[in-house]
């Protein structure tokens, strides 16, 4: 049972700048359809929390801690006060209140690469498999949260990593890690994945990337959430230790592909649930707007 989770959030969020040089991305408000504001990293915390998991590692950049921090162990005496008025609100202080004692923190002080933030954790995650999701994205499944399906899935691989993938256009490889593999007859959504590649252009993931089920010109890529065996972390120490680096960076999607060649690899197509990216502009426009709805 996984009862770990990994957010990284120790990008500097580029693309959305000039608001991410004010404030945190992953702080930005976002309203759900209870109607209230909370930080977008709120509502990660509080879905991991409701799926079982009992500490969370948050990998920020150095100084950021601090702000994180402050914001779930909620305001003082005089603003609690103020929130009397306000039951509902009252009682989400509280929540966020006990959300912080299962925070945990580290810093990647040099900005390296996806995989280098999350071999910042492996001392958190201590030889145990972990959750990791991205952090400027939100998940919300229909009969059960995403998380949930994730963890179940692990289990059911007998603790082999598993990715949660959908389905992307072919203009959308760009921008996502895509696999190909075989899926399985007892579950045709859990796919035993044969090559995993960041980023493919189109003429490569035509011929290396295909699944069986899929349209001509449909893939699978990542939805965002990985369930991650702990050996993870000793292909990314490898990889930091032999520099071995794509595009000048230590990248995640290598090391799973890595960690696949070595014991195999799973990919789980996440069927109900829906995924709100907050990552650039066009996209956060898009997801503020549909996460707000039921």
């Amino acid at each position: 049972m996984i009862t770990k989770a990994v957010v990284p959030i120790a990008g500097l969020g580029t693309r959305l700048f000039p608001a991410s040089h004010a404030f945190k991305k992953e702080m930005f408000p976002i309203v759900a359809p209870d109607g209230i504001a909370r930080a977008l990293l709120h509502y990660q915390i509080k879905d991991l929390v409701e799926a079982g998991i009992q500490e969370i590692c948050i990998i920020t950049q150095p100084g950021e801690q601090e702000m994180v921090l402050d914001y779930f162990k909620g305001p003082g005496d005089v603003y609690l006060k103020r929130l009397e008025k306000y039951p509902h609100l009252r009682s989400e202080a509280d929540e966020m209140a006990s959300m912080a004692d299962r925070l945990y923190f580290v810093e990647q002080t040099e900005q390296e690469g996806f995989g280098h933030a999350i071999y910042q954790s492996k001392r958190f995650a201590a030889e145990s498999p972990v959750l990791m999701c991205l952090g400027d994205h939100l998940f919300r499944g229909k009969e059960k949260s995403c998380h949930l399906q994730l963890i179940e899935r692990f289990q059911e691989t007998g603790g082999r990593s598993v990715s949660a993938v959908n389905k992307i256009a072919p203009e959308e490889l760009r921008g996502y890690g895509t696999i190909s593999g075989k899926r399985r007859m007892n579950n045709r959504q859990l796919v035993d994945v044969d090559l995993i590649i960041e980023k493919p252009d189109i003429p490569t993931a035509r011929v290396k990337l295909r699944v069986d089920g899929l349209e001509n010109d449909e893939f699978l890529g990542w939805f965002g959430m990985h369930a991650l065996a702990p050996s993870i972390y000793e292909v990314l120490e490898r990889m930091i230790r032999d520099d071995i680096r794509q595009g000048g960076e230590f990248q995640m999607t290598y090391a799973q592909e890595l960690q696949r060649q070595e014991e195999g690899y799973c990919a789980y197509e996440m069927l109900d649930g829906q995924r709100f990216d907050f990552g650039i502009p066009a996209d956060f426009v898009t997801s503020v707007t549909n996460y707000a709805k039921e």
